[in-house]
């Protein structure tokens, strides 16, 4: 062996010292030469007596050496692999795509795995797939978090390059790329998890918890039931929430409020709050069901923040319609029930109220900026109509928003075009309407309550009054900071609100008839000719409107389909399908309409009046988006179907851009059917 191994590096230069030493005592041997022969030679003599031990010892010694370096050096490496075949922490290694190479003792235990088992990691941790590994030009290290049998583990992987060792391999040669292998480690969390998840359960959550139609209900039961009626109803919501160890105070005649842990949040979660149903079940001869609405909030810093969360969620409970639990959790918000309709006010007190303070904040200012949605409907013009005149009867300039008038709203703003009673800048578009809104401005929206669909987003950041009417449920997105905000989900249309607002506005507004016909109109169209939505303040407002001179004829006339568009609507409804029974879904053509959206709408009205549909859903593809068109009658809820798209609107009229293929649209609704029918919400 010594002929084969050599010592290098400073261990050879110290066992090679007394070689290199012998040189040293040569050159002095030459010096004694010079001093005296005979001196010298003895000196040779001793030198090479000299140079023959150390030459033997270095001979001798050397492979000595060598064996206990190669020894100890093979016991390091037992010891390095002892190390890790005893590490007190699960370990493994695996190749790039996974698959085990060898485990420790550790590992092995845990997983019931022989050490050599060669299968892949996911055989035995099915949430560590493929593309949560360490990769090549990736991540270098990547953790899982996983359970097994009833432990929970992190597992920690890391990409170990091989590259050094193939080089001076002797039997291996590398060909191209990296050379890797993944190190794993797991770590067991499952104390922490359970401490982390006891945390979470035990968290305060505040809620609040009105009724929807206190007044309402007590007014159709005898008297002497009154006190017996609240006293069933407090004691059902107190025993429903003592059932999860929650905390009930009432507050007011008709609120409550409630503090209970998240755990118990959870439960109320997958019961999907069944009290909602359960309050309407309380009858002692009251015509109206008992409604209620709960806002509950959690997960904010401090337990005042999330009280405010609370307030916020049931305004938002409220502003929706009611009978529904809103759920604001940090910047999410969750929605549950809203299936039963807004009970209609049968008080005009409140539109009395805004009416007056529209009036003051329009009488402040130097003009008016009135804008509705975009694609700008009959409902939005009609609404934005009726502001212009309430503006004009103060003696502010009014202007209407309108960027690209549609089909269904030329021929209603024709009237207005050329006619010497109105002014060329009654209707502007954003652009032009950009340059006119300051801080002077009253700017009004009209028919919607989300930023994002209003005609020109920018200019409600011109002003800081700004008020909004609309008769949409409340969704995520509102405008904020309204000064004032009247949106009531009852209402059939914005229309019938504005026509409300009118009759208390001032005693010196007069509606002409052509202001009064496209009020009709947006009333008209919104209820499907008095068919949907319509209540008992509908018809009141349409009545108002006869009076200041609407002509049904006339808006007859103006509301009618060109050939096109009705041909394309009757191909919608010839090419429909039914889903599950219930729900009818088609396709409009676009091609070669200006108003595909509204011709959708209508289809999906159409498509209610076949036998056994309970909601219709028309998909228009426009401007590289598709359009949804939702349409229910009572049993089912489409508001909250085209939330989960992004959308919104009412119970039973909604809709929704997406933008994909229509194909697309039409997998993703019909897997929210399937949801719902999956979550009980929907029974055959």
């Amino acid at each position: 062996m010594d002929d084969k191994l050599k010592l290098k590096g400073r261990m050879g230069r110290f066992v090679r010292w007394p070689l290199y030493l012998s040189i040293l005592l040569v050159f002095f041997n030459v010096l004694v030469y010079f001093i005296s022969v005979k001196a010298g030679l003895l000196v040779s003599l001793g030198l090479l007596i000299y140079i023959g031990i150390a030459v033997g010892l270095y001979r001798r010694n050397k492979p000595q050496i060598l064996n206990e370096l190669i020894a100890f050096a093979n016991q390091y490496d037992l010891l390095e692999k002892r190390i890790l075949e005893e590490l007190a922490l699960p370990y493994a290694i695996m190749d790039m795509e996974g698959k085990l190479i060898w485990t420790n003792k550790l590992f092995s235990e845990i997983t019931g795995k022989d050490q050599f088992y060669k299968k892949n990691i996911n055989t035995i941790f099915p949430d560590i797939t493929a593309d949560k590994l360490p990769s090549e030009g990736g991540k270098e290290i990547s953790e899982v978090s996983t359970r097994f049998q009833e432990r929970i583990y992190r597992a920690s992987m890391q990409r170990v390059s091989l590259n050094e060792i193939v080089e001076q391999s002797e039997i291996l040669e590398q060909t191209s790329g990296n050379v890797s292998l993944i190190a794993m480690y797991l770590y067991d969390e499952t104390e922490l998890k359970e401490y982390i998840q006891k945390n979470e359960d035990n968290k305060l959550v505040v809620a609040l918890a009105y009724l929807d139609n206190y007044e309402e209900a007590l007014e159709s039961v005898e008297d002497v039931r009154r006190s017996l009626l609240i006293a069933l109803i407090d004691r059902k919501i107190t025993k429903y929430f003592s059932n999860f160890d929650g905390l009930v105070r009432k507050l007011e005649k008709d609120k409550y409020f409630l503090i209970m842990r998240q755990s118990s949040l959870e439960a109320l979660k997958e019961q999907r709050f069944h009290i909602l149903d359960e309050v309407k079940t309380v009858n002692i001869g009251n015509e109206m069901a008992v409604t209620l609405s709960i806002g509950i909030g959690l997960n904010a810093a401090t337990y005042l923040q999330n009280y405010e969360y609370s307030r916020i969620a049931i305004e938002m409970a409220l502003g929706r319609g009611g009978d529904q639990v809103v759920i604001k959790n940090g910047n999410s918000i969750t929605y549950f029930g809203g299936k039963a309709q807004q009970v209609e006010k049968t008080t005009r007190v409140k539109a009395r109220v805004k009416a007056q303070a529209l009036k003051e904040f329009m009488s402040t200012k130097e003009r008016v900026v009135v804008m509705g949605h975009k694609i700008t409907d009959v409902d939005a013009l009609g609404a934005a109509i009726g502001i212009y005149r309430a503006g004009k009867t103060l003696g502010k300039p009014v202007h209407i928003v309108v960027n690209d008038p549609s089909t269904s709203i030329r021929p209603l703003m024709a009237g207005y075009l050329d006619n010497p009673d109105y002014e060329p800048s009654m209707f502007v578009d954003g652009e032009q309407a950009k340059d006119l809104v300051d801080n002077n401005t009253a700017v009004i929206v009209v028919d919607t309550n989300k930023p994002s669909y209003t005609e020109c987003q920018e200019l409600l950041y011109m002003t800081k009054t700004i008020v909004v009417l609309d008769h949409h449920r409340r969704g995520n997105e509102v405008i904020q900071n309204a000064v004032l905000s009247y949106v009531e989900p009852y209402a059939s249309s914005t229309c019938e609100m504005v026509a409300e607002i009118l009759q208390y506005f001032s005693d010196d507004l007069r509606l002409r008839n052509i202001e009064a016909d496209c009020i009709y109109a947006g009333i008209l169209i919104d209820t499907n000719n008095f068919i949907t939505r319509a209540g008992v303040r509908t018809f009141e407002a349409a009545a108002f409107l006869r009076r200041s001179g609407a002509d049904m004829t006339r808006v007859r006339k103006m509301l009618r389909d060109n050939i096109d568009s009705y041909k394309a609507r009757a191909e919608a409804v010839r090419t429909a399908s039914i889903y599950r029974d219930y729900f009818a879904i088609a396709k409009c053509p676009s091609e070669g309409l200006e108003s595909p959206t509204i011709v959708g709408a209508q289809a999906a009205n159409e498509l209610l009046n076949i036998a056994g549909v309970k909601a219709s859903f028309v998909l228009t593809s426009y401007n590289q988006e598709v359009y949804i068109s939702a349409r229910a009658i009572d049993e089912i809820n489409v508001q909250v179907m085209m939330e989960k798209m992004g959308g919104g609107g009412h119970i039973n009229i909604a809709g929704a851009q997406v933008k994909a293929s229509v194909d697309e649209v039409e997998e993703m609704l019909k897997s929210i059917i399937d949801d719902l029918y999956q979550e009980g919400d929907i029974i055959k």
